[in-house]
């Protein structure tokens, strides 16, 4: 009985923090449809976050690739003062790097709702 009562402890502290994160990631980042990351894409820094080899097996025209796992080292490639639209394959690392982001002083941040996998403009591959 002890067992079942600790399970339920920790499922319900995981549940607890994933609720607090996703509020909190829907107040410091915009989630936009594909139609909205279109709009005004190309004027922001386009950010794709995931790693190289998805990278050059195909990303949206004009991205950029600062994979979330490098974002640490290479936060001096992004203008704070500009908008940062961001993505990956389905959205959960680009809502991670905009955590990071916006703790760094970041504000004008934007992700593609669902992700790469639900992009049907242009793709470059390599």
């Amino acid at each position: 009985m002890d067992t079942l009562y600790f399970f339920l402890i920790i499922l319900g502290a995981i549940i607890v923090y994933s609720v607090i994160n996703w509020l909190y990631q829907r107040k410091i980042v915009k989630t936009l449809t594909e139609e909205q990351f279109r709009e005004d894409y190309r004027k922001a820094q386009l950010i794709d976050v995931r790693e190289p080899n998805e990278f050059e097996a195909g990303h949206i025209l004009g991205a950029r690739n600062i994979p979330l796992s490098q974002m640490k080292v290479r936060l001096k490639e992004l203008r704070p003062d500009k908008p940062v639209y961001l993505y990956c394959q389905s959205g959960m690392r680009s809502g991670r790097a905009a955590q990071f982001l916006y703790r760094k002083g970041y504000k004008d941040l934007s992700h593609l709702q669902g992700g790469f996998k639900k992009w049907s403009g242009k793709v470059k591959t390599k």
